[in-house]
């Protein structure tokens, strides 16, 4: 599995010939867009920064949408997704959660995530591998309520996003997990043998353009 990083909430993650892209940014959004083909997208707001789908048909790919709270199966990748509470650009607004298995690791993706999330729904967010959890503060979580909530998914994996470089963001996010600094990466391969003896590890990874 290979993770990339294009900026605020979008990530590329591929298997195989596999590709899923997270919370694309759209043609309407001030932040720049990125265009790569992909089977499956997953929208966690309905946001302009973060609904950008088209940008997912390219070289000729049709990617199957999901865009809210449900159970889906797509070319075996089994996808759960679960409804939280979002303020980005408003208060209260639907924000989804989504678990899903690939090459064999969990990834939960907690996408603009603003608010704690209730404990039913916390109890079904088991034996996470991966965890990508917005750490920008602004109508998502700040630094300090991101690592307790990373602390509480118990993730092998930890991949902060939807903050600004110009911000001290990602460094108080590093603070509380016991860093003073970390070398963003290019891209993160994994394989599910890479976890191994691994908890709470932080990723940085560089937005690619």
């Amino acid at each position: 599995m290979i993770i990339t990083y294009h900026g605020i909430q979008h990530f590329k993650v591929q298997h195989g010939d596999m590709v899923l892209a997270f919370d694309p940014v759209s043609k309407e959004s001030k932040f720049k867009s990125s265009k790569f083909g992909a089977e499956i997208v997953l929208v966690s707001l309905n946001d302009k920064d973060m609904n950008g789908a088209e940008n997912s048909e390219f070289g000729g790919k049709k990617p199957f949408v999901i865009r809210g709270p449900g159970e889906y199966e797509i070319n075996n990748i089994f996808i759960k997704s679960f409804a939280t509470v979002s303020n980005y650009g408003d208060k209260g607004r639907i924000n989804t959660v989504y678990m899903l298995t690939v090459d064999g690791m969990n990834i939960c993706f907690l996408g603009a995530l603003g608010e704690s999330i209730d404990k039913e729904t916390l109890s079904l967010l088991d034996d996470v591998d991966v965890l990508f959890v917005p750490i920008g503060g602004e109508g998502v979580l700040d630094p300090s309520a991101a690592y307790k909530m990373a602390v509480e998914l118990e993730p092998k994996i930890i991949i902060p996003m939807h903050y600004d470089e110009k911000s001290d963001a990602l460094k108080k996010f590093l603070k509380e997990g016991g860093e003073e600094k970390k070398t963003p990466e290019s891209k993160l391969t994994l394989k599910k043998k890479d976890l191994e003896g691994k908890e709470g590890e932080i990723v940085v990874l560089e937005a690619n353009s």
